[in-house]
């Protein structure tokens, strides 16, 4: 089999592989940014339902769930960044793109909550 054969039949499988390793790529730059972001001010968000968040959470995190993040957006300042968490970083990339769209100008997705730990 050529590549272009196997790019043809495999090329769904290549797609998930990209798109795993760029969250992966992506959680670890912000990991290695946190130090900075908590000194500039960052707030913390985890978008996970309260019953996830009372199972465990980050120390300095606030917990607004991903349906209610629309309606509680008073609640974080625009002045400092926003790290954003949830249980494998999808519903905190979605969460980003809420406040990209509503003006927050420094938003990252670092992923897991459990990369908010000490």
């Amino acid at each position: 089999m050529d590549f272009a054969g196997f790019f043809q039949q495999y090329w769904p499988l290549l797609l998930l592989a990209l798109w795993f390793g760029y969250k992966w790529w992506n959680a670890r730059r912000v990991v290695g940014m946190l130090p900075a972001l908590r000194q500039q001010g960052a707030t913390l968000v985890d978008v996970r339902s309260e019953a996830e968040f009372a199972g465990g959470s980050a120390p300095g995190s606030i917990n607004i769930p991903l349906p209610a993040l629309g309606s509680r957006l008073g609640e974080i300042p625009k002045t400092a960044p926003v790290v954003l968490c949830c249980a494998s970083g999808t519903r905190s990339g979605m969460a980003k793109m809420l406040l990209k769209k509503h003006g927050y100008a420094q938003v990252f997705n670092i992923g897991k909550w459990t990369h908010l730990l000490p």
